[in-house]
Formats: structure tokens, sequence, C-alpha cells
């Protein structure tokens, strides 16, 4: 499996094979970034007469030319051109303004090697490091140019950061080697599948792709898409940005040649949905949904329809799948079967974890395993709540190369009783491993809890602005868990409050379906996939046991870059508060996650219920099948019923549910009534 340290353009042969080699290991072994390319990538326009070369970038240190040919001033002259080309590079992406003239900084920041044949990487490594912090940051943004991760010059500058919160903003970021294949490596397939955690850059990929599909195949018909309609309303309004931005100089022929829309559609518009403009391209019914005709059929039928067709025809040349987690298969197949070329189907792996087997999902054509938007400690921490790997019953355990997918090392202890389970360091946040910082910082609060909670963050906001001089309302998000009619108090309560106590005007995202700058983010957790923010607080009044809630959780806690605040109930969430906060500080302090494995039996039990809970089936049906089990008569069912989901809400664990409504439903017998309980 190729290394995400190390990404190679450049023709391998057997002159430069050798130092290639070291350069991977090297990447490998100190978790460096290293390219190895013979020309900028991200513009298909730029070549050279020079042969059998390659050119060496790494951060830190200077853009390293080095030469196998023998031809000493064929290869000056390409180095030459390589810089007036890379000049031009930095003048489009108005780098030029912040960084200077090749001439102001070539000296200091390229090394030439002609005699590549009698190198080795060691005997470079001291010439081509950089000493000063403003030169390194300089090479950095001239590495972003030559591997096409372009960095908004206005948001990193070229001058070195100051505070905490923006060395962080401020991080020049730079795609790894697995990000770099997917956009630039070309796969004679169809679909490409990528798979990765929240915050691994799917969505940003999956923008890029577009933009080189868009521009390298000029006549084609391109549709991206997703479940969710104000994902995809929100992506349809990033496009533009985005194409202005990379300077695409073609113009966006929305509806003709480039879609943007959420997978079903309505019947009035053949433009508003994947389906339905297949349906209108086929002349094929178009079918609302219903209680019967769920995603699942109609996707289904359209195909089935479609394959009787005497002749073979194409909807789209290019289909871009967003938040692959959300479809059934029949979707992906409708897909395929109406693209010319390539279906690229992109998902989150954890979205996924809860599936009998996740071994499909984590064995896609690329593999996100490194989260570049969450401290390592976050992600850690997210996992394990939304898992249950610091309860007595976890919800979820993995198999050893399951976690290696997922981006951990495993290293266990005492006769494989404990696991240690950690996380590699970022670059984005290799500057403040310093500051001792805490991921997470749990926040248990007493009293009536939408007051309590009310009060709480606006503590939190003000402390956070305190420690942070620099922070605006775009840098908090507010996230409420909880489905009920406390959440939607809580925000109205917060839409009061935090005005008067820091002059922000509050956002209530769930009813806006929006983020609007300058105001402060409050939403419910069904408004927030593919947003960030510095600082995140999570509130919830109880840390429910339904899968669906910890996935919700995991999600909302992911969406922090600096630090996320769980605020929570001290009574409710008794029972686990002190778990969570012992795996929590092991994490902040140890950096990894120490847990113990279930047993085999544990294993058989987690196993069974995520096959129930995968079931297509309601919560309603699942019960009712439990309460056939216990022979429950029809005169209780709907009163235990309540019992049940007041109990353990919807968890689809059949022994937690059957066990509950066991216990209910004798007490029930006795007692006759449940009001006399």
């Amino acid at each position: 499996m190729a290394s995400s340290f190390f990404f190679l353009q450049a023709e391998k042969n057997d002159t430069n094979k050798n130092l290639i080699d070291q350069i991977e290991r090297w990447a490998d072994e100190t978790k460096t970034q290293a390219y190895v390319i013979d020309r900028p990538l991200g513009d298909s326009k730029y070549s050279y007469d020079h042969d059998n070369y390659i050119v060496l970038l790494s951060p830190k240190r200077r853009i390293t030319f080095i030469d196998f040919s023998g031809d000493e001033d064929s290869f000056d002259s390409f180095v030459d051109d390589f810089i007036e080309d890379l000049g031009s590079i930095s003048d489009k992406y108005r780098y030029k303004e912040s960084i200077g003239r090749p001439r102001s900084w070539k000296r200091d920041l390229v090394s030439k090697f002609p005699l590549g044949n009698s190198l080795n990487l060691q005997s470079i490594q001291d010439e081509v490091w950089i000493e000063d912090p403003a030169k390194q940051r300089i090479a950095e943004l001239l590495v972003s140019l030559l591997s096409g991760s372009i960095n908004d010059i206005e948001r990193v500058r070229a001058d070195p950061p100051g505070n905490l919160l923006e060395k962080v903003k401020r991080k020049i970021l730079l795609f790894d080697g697995d990000q770099t294949r997917f956009v630039y490596q070309k796969l004679k397939k169809s679909p490409i599948r990528i798979q990765g955690l929240s915050g691994t850059g799917k969505t940003e990929l999956l923008l890029h792709k577009l933009k080189e599909l868009y521009i390298q195949s000029p006549d084609s018909k391109i549709v991206m898409t997703c479940h969710n309609r104000i994902l995809a309303d929100s992506l349809k309004r990033r496009i533009p940005d985005f194409f202005n931005f990379m300077k695409v100089e073609q113009q966006i022929k929305w509806d003709e040649r480039l879609w943007c829309v959420h997978a079903w559609g309505s019947s009035n518009d053949r433009n508003s949905g994947t389906y339905r403009y297949i349906c209108d391209f086929y002349g094929i019914p178009f079918q609302r949904y219903s209680y019967s005709a769920t995603f699942d059929r109609v996707c289904a039928a359209a195909l089935a329809a479609i394959k009787d067709f005497k002749e073979r025809k194409y909807a789209f040349d290019y289909i871009l799948i967003d938040e692959s987690q959300d479809f059934p298969e029949s979707f992906f197949q409708l897909c395929e079967y109406v693209c010319k070329e390539t279906v690229f189907i992109a998902g989150d792996i954890f979205q996924s974890i809860f599936d009998e087997t996740i071994t499909a999902s984590i064995s896609p054509d690329f593999l996100l395993s490194k989260c570049y938007r969450t401290d390592p400690k976050t992600l850690m921490f997210a996992h394990s709540v939304g898992m249950g790997l610091f309860e007595s019953r976890k919800l979820r355990w993995l198999e050893d190369d399951e976690w290696v997918k997922c981006g951990y090392s495993v290293e266990k202890k005492a006769g494989d009783s404990f696991y240690r389970l950690k996380r590699e360091p970022l670059r984005r946040f290799e500057d403040i491993e310093k500051e001792n910082i805490d991921c997470v910082e749990i926040v248990a609060i007493d009293g009536e809890f939408t007051v309590a909670a009310a009060k709480s963050v606006v503590e939190i906001v003000l402390r956070i602005s305190h420690e942070n001089p620099t922070l605006t309302a775009d840098d908090v998000g507010i996230i409420l868990l909880d489905n009920n009619n406390r959440t939607y108090a809580l925000a109205d309560m917060l839409e009061q409050m935090i005005p008067r106590a820091t002059g922000w005007n509050v956002n209530k995202a769930h009813e806006t379906k929006q983020r609007i700058k300058s105001q402060l983010f409050v939403s419910n957790r069904n408004n927030v996939k593919g947003l960030e923010f510095p600082f995140v607080i999570c509130v919830t009044g109880q840390i429910g046991q339904s899968y669906a809630y910890r996935n919700a959780l995991y999600m909302t806690i992911t969406r922090s870059f600096i630090k996320s605040f769980l605020v929570v109930s001290s009574v409710a969430n008794n029972s686990v508060l002190e778990n969570l906060r012992s795996g929590l500080k092991g994490i902040n302090e140890l950096g990894y996650i120490e847990v113990q494995p279930p047993s085999e039996a544990e294993k058989e039990r987690i196993r069974t219920t995520i096959k129930h809970s995968n079931a297509n089936e309601s919560f309603y049906d699942f019960v009712q099948k439990i309460f056939d089990e216990i022979d429950v008569l029809p005169l209780f069912r709907s009163r235990l019923l309540d019992v049940v989901k007041n109990t353990v809400g919807e968890d689809f664990d059949h022994d937690n549910v059957f066990m509950v409504a066991e216990f209910n439903y004798k007490m029930m017998l006795e007692h006759g009534d449940l009001e006399d309980i």
C-alpha cells in the first residue's frame, strides 16, 4: 500500500530508482510529506525538453532539483525554465505580492544536484534544510503551488502567525500522498471509491476532481450529487467560488454541462435532482416519495426500465457522489449504468462503522485515514464515545486490520488484554503541540438543564474570547444534539443571551438552513455536515445509546480544529461521566486510547446488535418482534412501547430492549396498569 506521506509523479527508471526508494522510506519513517515530480501538478500545459531528472518537494526544505542525464548545461536551462514557470503560477494565484518574484527567493530556496547518480538522500539533507521560519513558510507556499494544494494567500499569508488561533487558521495545508493521487492519478475503471473519516478532505477533493474533469473534458456532462438537499445547495454555491479561486477560465454552464443537485429531485423541474434528470433523459416515469416508494425502490425500478432499452445511451459522462453512506446500493448501480466514463463515490468510513461488516467500506480505491480538520486527540475521543469504548457495554469493536485502515497504530499489552490505539500527529497541529491544549473538555452541569446549559454555553464563549483576543463570531459553532422541544427552547434562549454578552448576533441555522458570516452559528445536529469551526460547543442532556445518536455525537465533536466542549447533565450521565473523563484524561496526557477489548461473547453480542439495527425495519417493528418473543398481550403493547422508548430510546440492542420489555411487562401484569408502578 502506497504511503500517504509520499507521492510519485515522475517516471521511475533504473538510474533514479535507488534515490526515489530512499526518499519514500525516509518519508514514511519520519512521517514527513515528500513529493517527487517532474513538472508542476494541476496544469497540463507545462512540459520540458530536458530528460531524466526529478524535483523533490518537502516542507521546510528547499525545492530540490536532481539530474541523472549528465548534461549539466541542459539541466541548468531546465531549472531556469521550471523556476520561471513557478513564478508564473505564483503570479496566477496572487502569491507574488506575499512571497516576491523568483529572484528574491531563488538563491535561498532552490538547490541543484547535477550528479544524481552519485547521490544518496543523506548527502543532501543538510543542504536542503531551511533554518529561518519565515523562509520555511515561503518554501511551503511554493510546495503548495507545485503540488496543486493551492491555499488562499489572503488567509495563510507569508508572515509567520502569532497566537494559537492564528497559527491553526493560517496553517499552510498540503495534500498528502493519498489525496494527491486521487486528484491527479488516472485510473481506468469505474466506479472509483474514496473513503475517509470526517475531516479527511473528501468534499474538497471532489471539488478538485470536478475542476480537473471540467477543464480536461470540455464536451463532458458532469453531475455532482449528494443525498441532502441543504448540502447540495451549499456545494452549488461553493463551486463558482472554487472555480474562481482556482482560476478556471471556462464558464460554468449550469444544467447544460454541470449539475450540482441532491439525488432525488422534484417532478416540476427536470434539473432538480439526479434521479429526476435520469427519468427525463430516458423518458421513464418519475416516482415521488411515498411509504412504498423508497429511494432504493425507485432507483432499482429506473435501472430495470433503462436496461430494457435496445440502444445504450448515457445521461452523463462523469458522476461525483458525496456522502455515499447515505445511499442504497441501487443508486450506485443506476449511476454506473447511465454514466459513460467514471463514477466517483466518496463516503465516511465511520458513518459505516455500525455495519455488520465494514470491510467494503475500508477497502476502497483511495483510503483517507488522516483527518486534517481535527486534532488527532479530538478524533480519538470522538471515536471512543461513538463506539462506547470507555463504557462497560461497548457499541462497536474493530479487528486489528480495521483499526489500522481507520488510521490507528495498534499496540497490545498484558497478553493482549489491553489495546493502545494511537493516531499520528498531523502537520496542521505540529506548531501547537507545545501549547499543551486539551482537545476536548467535558462540562457537567447541575440544575434545570435548559437554563443551566444556556448559562454554561455563554460562559464558555466568553472564556474562549478572553483566551483568544482575535476570536470572531465565525470561529465558534454551537450544536444542540437532542431531538426534543427543549433543544429549540435552548436555541431561543441563546439567541437572547449571547448578543447581550458578546455583541454577536445568533444564526439559528436549523431555521435559516445556512451559515451566515459574522453571526454565531447555533443549530441542531441535522445541519452541520461539511462545516468546521476552531471551537465547537456540543450540548446534550443525556448521552444516548442509539447508533444514530452516537454517530451524530462523533460527527459533532469532530467539527472543531482546536477544541470541542461537551456540555452534559451531571445527574443524567452519572453512570458514564467518570469513565469518559478517565478515558479523555488518558488521551490528553498519553496521546492514545487505552481500552480493554471485548470478550468473544461480547463481540458476538455486538455483531447481533448491529445485525438487528441494520435490518430494514422500523424501531416499532423491531420492538413488536421482541414483544412476540415475550408473548406480550395486545392490551399492553402500546403502553409498553412507550416505556421502552423512554427507558432506552430507539436503541436496536436486542438484549437490552428484551430485558427492559420483559421486566416492565411482568410489572404491568402484576400491577395491572403502568401508572401504578
